[in-house]
């Protein structure tokens, strides 16, 4: 694809800035201006030559280090960024063949490797382990033209939904400081929604792309599991765990899926008269908080009013068996897997004495679910690999048999709960496990390893995101992103966070 076609938007956006930018005689004011760029639009105004990369790093690199209190990244290598911001800019003096992502700078999930700068995974033991090559991922983006900004924080083992990591201390969220911004990836939603960066590495074995999207306000795609390559990506399970990006438009998501699979065919919004989305009350929509789902009825309204086909359709009643499918899979494999991780790559450490430096409340979650004797038995296991086939059978021919494109359904059933609500939260009133509230919904897309897009829906009466997931067909996600940039002009986005 047409490099222009694809960075279509202009680079008006930053106006003045850019100029200013180049004479380096940049004020405080306009740097706000470059960090509100869009990927897309950041990538326009480098490749033109609008902006230096150098230019341009340092000022997502000089918003971050003003913003030290939401903890969104664990390591922030200043020295390291630039340098490769000014290889960027000789290559583009040079003459050289510029890439898709010329020049962005993209912060990485901490449990995604990185060659030249540490990977911790999010735990004590791990703190200084440098892999011995980057994640497939990584690759292809550096390949691009991308730039690794620094490694972000996370639910530490990637194994919780807070992101409040007992070793390097809780990410929190821009729009409210003393609540969660989703995990296992809150340090790439936060620093995407806090303008650190317009786009950042994630990562999703349940929920961990998703969830942290929904709770700060962004744009977040779990793609068709094995579309992106998943080598140097610490997993949970054999099954599940899939690397994907978050962002504040869907246009920078499919920039990203253009550089890492490296189809660059034109993608326009979808005819919105044209395409059928599908609404399942059951499972999906029961004990929602009032806020959100009073948010998630006036996005169908608005979607309705805007021409979209939104239709009634029960899912099949095998999905509401997801939550204990994942659960079941993931605590059978969870141990298993990081400890074969770690030995491949060269990590130094055995799980056994990783994790007797893992924080307690890890430590906690990991020996309730995933140890011997409440560790799930060979034959619940098998029972559970059971009921997925059987799942992505059923859901593959609801598909089918509906005509829709995507089911639509409120990602979480709360808004972003209070750091330190661990293990239960409040909803209507009723104490409910955090994991039904914040990842119940999403536990479809993690077994059937379709695709899903999160969407911004609104703000609730005290501010806080709350997101939409749209859920498709395996293979289906250039459907859906182009689903997803008809629908986001329709839905709004949601105002910066007052930082």
């Amino acid at each position: 694809m047409d490099r222009r076609a694809l960075l279509k938007r202009s680079v008006q956006v930053a106006g003045a800035a850019t100029i200013l930018a180049l004479e380096g005689s940049l004020p405080a004011a306009a740097r706000g201006g470059l960090t509100d760029l869009t990927a897309t639009e950041a990538v326009t105004a480098l490749t033109q030559g609008d902006i230096a990369a150098e230019t341009y790093a340092k000022a997502l690199l000089d918003r971050a280090a003003a913003l030290p209190q939401l903890n969104a990244f664990r390591v922030l290598d200043r020295d390291v960024a630039l340098e490769a911001a000014r290889t960027v800019d000789r290559r583009r003096a040079a003459g050289g063949q510029l890439g898709l992502l010329h020049g962005l700078p993209i912060p990485v999930k901490d449990s995604v490797n990185t060659s030249a700068l540490p990977t911790s995974y999010g735990t004590a033991a791990l703190q200084n382990f440098r892999p011995p090559a980057d994640a497939a991922v990584v690759k292809a983006l550096r390949a691009a033209g991308g730039i690794v900004m620094g490694k972000t924080n996370l639910h530490e083992l990637s194994f919780g939904w807070t992101s409040n990591n007992g070793t390097f201390g809780p990410v929190r969220n821009p729009y409210d400081l003393s609540r969660i911004p989703g995990g296992s990836s809150g340090g790439s939603a936060a620093a995407v929604a806090a303008r650190m960066a317009p786009l950042a590495i994630a990562e999703d074995t349940w929920a961990s792309i998703r969830l942290p999207a929904a709770c700060c306000g962004l744009a977040g795609l779990r793609p068709t599991y094995g579309r992106y390559p998943d080598d140097g990506i610490m997993p949970l399970t054999t099954m599940f765990d899939q690397v994907g990006p978050v962002a504040r438009s869907v246009a920078d998501l499919v920039l990203f899926d253009a550089a890492v699979t490296a189809d660059r065919r034109p993608l326009g919004p979808a005819p919105l008269k044209k395409i059928r989305i599908a609404v399942s009350r059951a499972f999906f929509w029961e004990g929602l908080d009032g806020d959100v789902e009073r948010l998630a009825a006036d996005a169908l309204l608005r979607l309705r009013g805007a021409g979209a086909v939104v239709s009634e359709a029960p899912a099949p009643e095998i999905v509401a068996r997801s939550p204990e499918v994942a659960a079941t899979i993931i605590s059978f494999e969870a141990q298993t897997s990081i400890a074969d991780f770690l030995a491949r790559n060269r990590a130094g450490v055995s799980f056994d004495a990783m994790f007797a430096a893992v924080s307690d409340n890890v430590k906690t979650l990991f020996k309730a679910l995933a140890f011997p004797p409440n560790r799930p038995s060979r034959e619940q296991y098998d029972a559970a690999l059971a009921l997925r086939v059987a799942m992505q059978a059923e859901v593959t021919a609801w598909f089918q048999r509906t005509g829709a494109a995507a089911l639509l359904f409120p990602a979480t059933m709360i808004p972003p709960p209070p750091i330190g609500e661990e293990y239960e939260v409040t909803v209507n009133g009723v104490r409910v496990p955090l994991a039904v509230a914040v990842a119940r919904n999403m536990a479809l897309g993690s077994c059937t390893g379709f695709p899903s897009l999160i969407l911004p829906a609104g703000l609730t009466s005290g501010g806080l995101p709350v997101g939409l997931e749209l859920l498709g067909p395996a293979g289906s996600d250039r459907t859906l992103l182009a689903l997803g940039l008809a629908l986001a002009p329709v839905l709004g986005s949601v105002p910066p966070p007052n930082l």
